[in-house]
């Protein structure tokens, strides 16, 4: 075990989203000692983007020096298409970003060593670490929030394919339907994530929202509008998902990110909508997400101590609760 394995160490692990980023400080088991949340300042450009982490990356650093515990790594988890053995962030619809060496660039930036993965795989190994997924070989993670990707584990080992693989928001389930981020129309995630529910349903009642959330709670209060737009998400993951089993044969699909705190609003119509669509195939089960929308910061975590050379303890890690004021705790 290396020295800096000891309990007065951690590491800061970061989950960028193309709308917020999500910091933490973790021990050995997973606990956080501090965590910090920060918008995306995506509309600025990559480079403001990068900016950003690395100034997040500065303020979680000094954070740890301020309670006297030590950083020995950090762990950054990104959406799009990450190579995770070449350390680079290869494209990202929602960031900007082409072939980046973003590990090289942040351990230059901060000297630390920095291991990047891609969020939604960092949340899938998060979740059949510590969650959801536990116990299965055979497994599908799901996220929903601004866009919509996934985690596969196929017999026990993730499946990655230079990393392409997963990204089931650019599946075309409604041909013609609203243009996506990619270009193309009608795909899962200009359909089914929480930025298109918001925005279709704004655009069928005239009426702007917060976000999906609020679709949510007006679907709860039998809102017509709000009903067929959610019905529509719901039908077109269902098809995903469908697609996915007839392929992968999951034992199970966890549903996470942001559009899973919806509860049993989402999970059991689409669990019907799914019924419906399979035959012969392999049967999975459907669950919600175990560590909610602190999958990709856990998962984030456990790169940084495999950055580290020291493996974090398997207990479940507590809730990780951001400062509403955006601080450090």
């Amino acid at each position: 075990m290396p020295e800096h394995a000891g309990s007065r160490t951690c590491v800061i692990a970061l989950d960028v989203g193309g709308t917020s980023m999500k910091g933490a400080l973790l021990d050995r088991t997973m606990r956080p000692l501090a965590t910090l949340r920060s918008s995306t300042p995506r509309r600025q450009g990559h480079e403001a983007t990068v900016d950003a982490i690395t100034w997040l990356l500065r303020d979680l650093a000094g954070a740890a020096v301020g309670i006297g515990v030590e950083p020995v790594a950090a762990g950054i988890v990104v959406p799009g298409i990450v190579d995770e053995p070449t350390q680079r962030a290869v494209h990202s619809v929602n960031l900007g970003w082409y072939d980046l060496p973003l590990a090289a660039v942040l351990t230059d930036a901060t000297g630390l060593p920095v291991r990047i993965g891609h969020d939604v795989r960092a949340g899938g190994t998060a979740e059949s670490r510590l969650g959801a997924a536990r116990g299965f070989d055979d497994a599908l993670f799901v996220a929903i929030g601004t866009g919509i990707s996934a985690a596969l584990l196929v017999e026990g080992r993730p499946l990655r394919a230079c990393g392409y693989a997963g990204e089931i928001g650019h599946l075309t389930v409604a041909p013609g339907a609203e243009q996506c981020a990619c270009g193309m129309r009608g795909c899962l995630e200009a359909v089914a994530s929480a930025r298109a529910i918001a925005a279709v349903y704004a655009a069928r009642s005239g009426h702007e929202v917060e976000g999906a959330e609020e679709v949510a709670a007006l679907v709860a209060r039998a809102d017509p509008v709000a009903c067929r737009v959610w019905e529509r998400a719901v039908e077109a993951l269902a098809e995903a998902f469908a697609a996915c089993a007839a392929v992968l044969a999951p034992e199970v699909i966890v549903v996470g990110g942001g559009l899973s705190q919806a509860g049993g609003l989402l999970i059991d119509p689409l669990r019907i909508a799914l019924d419906r669509r399979l035959s012969c195939h392999r049967r999975p089960k459907l669950v919600r997400a175990a560590l909610g929308e602190q999958a990709g910061c856990l998962g984030a975590g456990l790169l940084g101590w495999e950055a580290a050379d020291a493996d974090p303890a398997a207990g479940r890690p507590v809730e990780l609760v951001a400062d509403p004021a955006g601080g450090a705790l």
